[in-house]
Order: C-alpha cells, then sequence, then structure tokens
C-alpha cells in the first residue's frame, strides 16, 4: 500500500529541491514513487504545480485524488468556503480518500506566500537511505499515511542539521 507524506516549506523553492533528492533516490532504486508534486505559492501568491509525469498507461484511479487535492491546492483559501457548495464537494471528495478537514486547515495555513509544499505518494522505501537523504532540508510534515512513530523520524530528519555540517 502507497504512502502519503505532505511537506510544508517556508520557501518556495525548498520542496521542488527535495523532490529532487527523491527522483535521485528512485534512480538508485531506494524509493518507488507513484507520485510527487510540488505546489509554490510565489511572493504575489500565484500558485505553480510541477507534477512528475508519469506514462499514460501508468495512469490509475490516483488522478482523481490528485486532482481533487490540487484543487484543494489552488482554491484559497480551501477552507474559508465553508458554506461554499463547491467547497464542501472538495472537503468531501477529499474525506472519502482519507483526508479530513484538520489536514486541509493546516494546509491553507502553512500555504502562504513565498513558501512550496511536496506531496509524496511512494509505495515503497529504504527508511535509512531516505531519511539521511532528507535529513536537514527543513519542512513540516502536515499530513502522512505513515506509523506516528515513522512521522516522528521523518519530522526529526528534516529538521536535523543537514548531513556533513
Amino acid at each position: 500500500m502507497s504512502k502519503l507524506v505532505v511537506i510544508a516549506y517556508d520557501d518556495q523553492f525548498r520542496a521542488e529541491e527535495v523532490r529532487t533528492r527523491l527522483r535521485k533516490l528512485q534512480q538508485d532504486h531506494l524509493i518507488d514513487i507513484e507520485e510527487a508534486l510540488v505546489a509554490v505559492k510565489d511572493d504575489q501568491g500565484e500558485v505553480t504545480l510541477l507534477q512528475m509525469y508519469k506514462p499514460a498507461a501508468a495512469v490509475d484511479a490516483r488522478r482523481g485524488f490528485w486532482n481533487t487535492l490540487v484543487g484543494a491546492v489552488v482554491m484559497d483559501p480551501v477552507l474559508g468556503m465553508a458554506s461554499d457548495a463547491r467547497g464542501g464537494a472538495v472537503r468531501g471528495a477529499l474525506a472519502g480518500a482519507g483526508v479530513d478537514d484538520d489536514f486541509l486547515k493546516e494546509l491553507a495555513a502553512t500555504f502562504q506566500n513565498g513558501s512550496s509544499v511536496l506531496f509524496v505518494l511512494a509505495r515503497q522505501a529504504n527508511p535509512d537511505r531516505l531519511l539521511a537523504a532528507l535529513q536537514g532540508t527543513g519542512g513540516k510534515v502536515i499530513e502522512t499515511t505513515l506509523s506516528h512513530e515513522d512521522e516522528a523520524k521523518l519530522q526529526a530528519a528534516l529538521k536535523a542539521a543537514p548531513a556533513g555540517s
């Protein structure tokens, strides 16, 4: 079963830098990434989405989940639409995929101008090598389907001093 991890960064370039590290790990067969999406909000509040594209044959039912999640990211503020039918529809669709209102609230609060968010759906990974690659990259885990123990290890690695410093 794939694991979802969403990490927010205060820097608008960091999520893409981390995704590049993950792609290198994938090339080395240390992680199997199903999807990786970066959302960047520039200083003017414009949102840009950067997605790893898969061949058409690899696209599956997850497309609906990602499209809905991307819609939630782009609709700013996501949760300011409590009475808006579109907001309710987005929340309902994401809830059906296991994404709750608390995550959307934290995402909306975290995704400020000049920041970026990394969304990763990974099938499997070498945990030790992954944590070493992410060590010191900063960021805050705002959603994950990892165990509490693995989430704590990931957050500690993100906050730790960069390897080799």
